[in-house]
């Protein structure tokens, strides 16, 4: 094998290779006994045709296409990992040619590693809020509390604003029953607007087994087209209206939620704990802040391959989080509307961000010579095996030490971004 010629274009590069016949033949041999088991010829079983006589039929060089795939990793180390080129994505076929004695001349083309040029990353201004929990977010989170321990009772007089009237329900647009409009033992708590708005009005005032029509009109910009904006009935009943019974905030209630005697305690444990939290989030807001500053400082022409990467993985993460909630990602994109299609280009200008911060971070661990040692790798897999209280050599199989070691080199370039960023208060936003 022969790199004829190496041409860079800017972020692109076009490589010409030439293959020896024997190697292009190897390649084919190898696409022929995959393919064979799917060919049938006139006096042969399934699978027994021989090589020569396919290709004495389809063409002599019937499977030098699909032999290029089999040989590939051979043309890629020779063409791109020993002649040095920082390739990003697959790179693609551009043009192929066979010759009469079986050799072939090809030409790849391919995504290079950007230039990368650093702008201002160290003492960079970035606001930062103060940290503070007030006694109304402390008494708040007391009320969250009480919200879960809170028991229901039925009562028997009319719903009131902020009872829960269980109802049945049907909707009729011009008397006809329509999809998604009808429900069974639902619970709708009076004055939570989880209805489209006067539902809930109407129903104020009903009492258990008392049944009527309500008339309401969808929103205009209802997600139901065929509804939007239309004036429907609703046939509902009442089944029974219950009323939340909310504990008194004392030290009883602090005694049955928590490890304390007194509500006093309860309350200064909730503040240290939400000042924690405060800060922990602050801190974090802070640096990927400063992270995003330094990112906007860099100039660099990113290559596509690199952002489609990031988006890939974004979308991957995305499905996984979907995926734990029961839905699929073609199950949400429809309920908003879209398709995969439109969920992609809605996360492209965050991969687009993350892609030139990933680039930015690199730069800064080779310019400020930033290294990992090996029981910084070691004591990281550690940690996380303890986190998912798995074995260490578990943790191994599924974690690389490379990656984690880019890891490690990628916080230790945000530590320096950060540790150097100077704090400003926030800048006074004003009010529409």
């Amino acid at each position: 094998m022969n790199v004829k010629n190496i041409e860079k274009m800017g972020a692109k590069a076009k490589i010409t290779v030439e293959i020896e016949s024997e190697l292009m033949d190897k390649g084919a041999n190898q696409a022929y006994l995959k393919a064979r088991k799917d060919i049938q010829l006139p006096g042969f079983r399934k699978g027994k045709a021989p090589r020569k006589l396919i290709e004495s039929i389809y063409g002599a060089h019937v499977f030098f296409e699909d032999g290029l795939e089999e040989i590939f990793p051979e043309i890629y180390k020779a063409a791109v990992v020993e002649k040095e080129l920082k390739a990003v994505g697959q790179p693609s076929l551009t043009k192929l040619d066979i010759h009469d004695d079986g050799s072939a001349e090809i030409v790849l083309e391919t995504e290079l590693y950007p230039e990368v040029t650093l702008g201002q990353y160290k003492g960079l201004e970035v606001e930062k809020v103060e940290v503070s929990v007030t006694d109304e977010m402390v008494e708040a989170e007391l009320d969250r509390m009480a919200q879960n321990v809170a028991s229901t009772e039925t009562v028997e007089r009319a719903a009131e604003n902020g009872d829960t009237a269980n109802i049945d329900f049907e909707g009729f647009d011009n008397g006809v029953a329509f999809d998604g409009g009808k429900g069974e033992n639902f619970d709708l708590v009076l004055g939570s607007g989880s209805f489209i708005p006067g539902f809930e009005e109407q129903v104020v005032g009903m009492s258990a087994g008392e049944e009527k029509d309500i008339d309401v009109s969808f929103p205009e910009d209802y997600h139901a087209k065929e509804l939007a904006g239309k004036p429907v009935v609703f046939h509902v009943k009442v089944n029974k209206v219950t009323v939340q019974i909310v504990p008194a905030k004392d030290d009883e209630f602090a005694k049955d939620v928590s490890e304390f005697e007194t509500l006093e305690e309860l309350r200064a444990d909730l503040r240290a704990k939400m000042t924690e939290e405060r800060t922990k989030s602050v801190e974090n807001a802070f640096a990927n802040a400063a992270v995003e500053k330094a990112a906007e400082n860099t100039t660099v022409d990113m290559p596509e391959a690199m952002i489609s990467e990031e988006l890939d993985r974004q979308m991957n993460n995305f499905a996984f989080q979907l995926q734990n909630s029961g839905i699929s990602m073609e199950q949400y994109a429809k309920m908003m509307g879209g398709d995969i299609n439109t969920m992609r280009n809605a996360l492209r200008p965050a991969a687009e961000k993350q892609a030139k911060i990933n680039v930015t971070l690199d730069q800064i661990v080779k310019d400020e010579k930033l290294t990992v040692t090996a029981e910084e790798v070691e004591a990281e897999l550690q940690a996380l095996a303890d986190a998912y209280k798995m074995e260490l050599e578990k943790v191994k199989s599924f974690v690389t030490n490379e990656s984690m070691e880019q890891d490690l080199l990628s916080r230790k370039a945000v530590k320096v971004i950060t540790e150097s960023a100077v704090a400003v208060a926030p800048a006074a936003k004003t009010e529409e």
